[in-house]
C-alpha cells in the first residue's frame, strides 16, 4: 500500500516528505530501538500487532508512524476522522474488517487521528473490533490518554509517548526537503539565518516546518531568506538565537521587567519569546523562579500561580499556552516584591561555605540516634532538654536552635511590602520570645 503521496508533486510538501521507511524517521529514537514494540510493528517482526495509542504533540510523527505500521501487503489501512465520524461509521468499518478477516485472512489497521475527540459511545463502539482483533487500532492523540480514553480501550492497547522533535532533527528535515527529489529538488536555497528562524518557528512540529518552508519557497525566486520567510508566514522573524546572546538578553529583560513591576514591558518580552518560537516550558520555568526570587512572601500566592501555569502549559501547549503565561506574568509583575527569602538562603549557604556551623545542639538531635547512646552525650542532652513548642500556649519555646557558633544569626529580613509586612511583625515577636532571657 502506498502510505504517502510521495510521487504526487501536487501534494503538500509535508505529505511528499513523509518517511518511506524507518531509516528516514527523525526523532522518537527512544521508541525505535531494536526490539522495541514500535520497531517490531513497523518492520513486521510482530505478526499479530497490538492496538496502539500514539500520544504526543502536533507534528511529532503520529500519522507517519501509524501508516508505517500499516504498510504491508497483507494489511488494509482504513482511516476515520474523529471529528466527522459517528458510531454508525465505526460499526460499518468493524463489520467490513470482520468480513475481510473471515474471507481473505487480511488484517485491517484502523487509524483514528485525534481519537480524544471521540465520545464515550464512539470509543465503546470500537471495543468489539479491538477485542476480537477484527481491526488493529492505531489511534493518535495530543491529550493524555489517561484522561481522554476510556479504560477498557486503554487496557487493550499499548500507549507510546512521542516527544517534541528536536531542533537538530527539524534542521535535518529542512535540509532534506531542500535537496530531496520528492521535495524542492535543489531548486531553492535557504540561508543559515532563515533556516535557524524556521527551526524556531516550527517549535518541534515537523509538519509546521515543512508547511512554512513550502510557503517561503512559493514566495521566493530562488533564495529563501529571513525576509522572504517573514513575508511568507506573515510573522516578523526575530533575531533570536536560542543558544546565543539575544536569547539570554531577551530572557533577562523579561525577568527584570517582572522584578521591576513593569507589566507592559514583561508582556512585550513574553510576546517576543513566543513569536520567536521559544519553548513555552522554558518561559514557565523562568516564571516559577521569579515567583520565589522576586515576589517571595510579599505575595505567597505568586508561586502557586506560577506552578499552576507551568502545569497548564505542559498540558495545553501552544498556541493557547500564551494566554496562561500572560496571566501568570501579569500577576507576578503586579504583585508586591520581596527577595528576602532569596537573600536568606544565600546568606545561610555563604556561612556554611565559610565553615561557620558546628555540631547540632544536643537537645536538637534525634533521640534515637546511635550517637546519643554515648553516656556523656546523653548526660549533655539531659542538661539541655528539648522543649516541645506545642505544649506552650504561645507556641514558641525559648531555647537554642542554631549551632553554638551561629547563635544570634539572622538570615531572613522580611520587607514591609504586601503580605510580608505581617510576617515581619510576627517574626519580631517570635524572635523576642526565643531570646527573651
Amino acid at each position: 500500500m502506498d502510505i504517502t503521496s510521495a510521487g504526487d508533486l501536487s501534494a503538500p510538501l509535508a505529505v511528499r516528505l513523509r518517511p518511506a521507511n524507518i531509516q528516514e524517521l527523525l526523532g522518537q529514537q527512544h521508541l525505535l530501538q531494536s526490539g522495541s514494540p514500535l520497531a517490531r510493528l513497523i518492520t513486521g517482526e510482530e505478526k499479530h500487532i497490538t492496538s496502539v495509542l500514539l500520544y504526543g504533540p502536533p507534528g511529532s510523527g503520529k500519522t507517519t508512524l501509524a501508516k508505517m505500521i500499516a504498510r504491508s501487503e497483507s494489511r488494509i489501512f482504513v482511516e476515520l476522522s474523529a471529528v466527522s465520524s459517528g458510531v454508525a461509521q465505526v460499526r460499518e468499518v468493524l463489520s467490513e474488517a470482520e468480513d475481510r478477516m473471515a474471507k481473505e485472512g487480511r488484517e485491517t489497521v484502523l487509524f483514528i487521528d485525534e481519537v480524544h475527540r471521540f465520545s464515550k459511545a464512539q470509543q465503546d463502539a470500537l471495543l468489539p473490533g479491538v477485542e476480537h482483533r477484527w481491526v488493529t487500532l492505531v489511534a493518535a492523540t495530543t491529550e493524555n490518554p489517561s484522561f481522554s480514553i476510556i479504560s477498557p480501550l486503554l487496557s487493550r492497547s499499548i500507549v507510546l509517548t512521542l516527544r517534541r522533535i528536536s531542533d537538530a532533527d527539524i534542521a535535518t528535515l529542512i535540509n532534506r526537503a531542500i535537496s530531496d527529489a520528492r521535495g524542492l529538488n535543489n531548486e531553492f536555497t535557504i540561508t543559515p539565518e532563515a533556516s535557524d528562524s524556521l527551526v524556531r518557528l516550527a517549535a518541534g512540529d515537523a509538519r509546521r516546518a515543512l508547511t512554512y518552508l513550502e510557503a517561503a519557497a512559493g514566495a521566493s525566486s530562488g533564495d529563501i531568506t529571513p525576509d522572504v520567510l517573514s513575508h511568507a508566514v506573515d510573522r516578523v522573524i526575530e533575531n533570536y538565537d536560542r543558544g546565543g546572546d539575544n536569547h539570554y538578553d531577551v530572557a533577562s529583560a523579561f525577568i527584570k521587567s517582572i522584578r521591576g513591576s513593569d507589566v507592559d514591558a514583561a508582556l512585550h518580552y513574553l510576546a517576543r519569546m513566543l513569536e520567536a518560537g521559544e519553548d513555552p516550558r522554558f518561559i514557565a520555568r523562568r516564571v516559577m523562579i521569579s515567583a520565589s526570587e522576586d515576589v517571595g512572601l510579599a505575595d505567597p500566592s505568586a508561586l502557586t500561580v506560577a506552578v499552576a501555569a507551568a502545569q497548564a502549559v505542559a498540558l495545553v501547549g501552544m498556541p493557547e499556552a500564551r494566554i496562561i503565561l500572560a496571566e501568570a506574568v501579569t500577576y507576578l509583575a503586579c504583585a508586591p516584591k520581596s527577595n528576602a527569602a532569596y537573600l536568606a538562603i544565600e546568606a545561610a549557604i555563604n556561612d556554611l561555605r565559610a565553615s561557620k556551623g558546628g555540631p547540632v545542639p544536643p537537645h536538637m538531635r534525634d533521640e534515637h540516634s546511635g550517637a546519643l547512646r554515648d553516656r556523656k552525650e546523653s548526660a549533655e542532652r539531659e542538661s539541655h532538654s528539648y522543649i516541645y513548642p506545642h505544649d506552650l500556649s504561645s507556641g514558641v519555646a525559648e531555647q537554642q536552635y542554631l549551632p553554638d557558633s551561629l547563635v544570634g544569626t539572622e538570615y531572613y529580613h522580611p520587607t514591609t511590602r504586601g503580605y510580608e509586612a505581617r510576617v515581619k511583625t510576627a517574626l519580631e515577636l517570635i524572635r523576642k520570645a526565643l531570646r527573651k532571657n
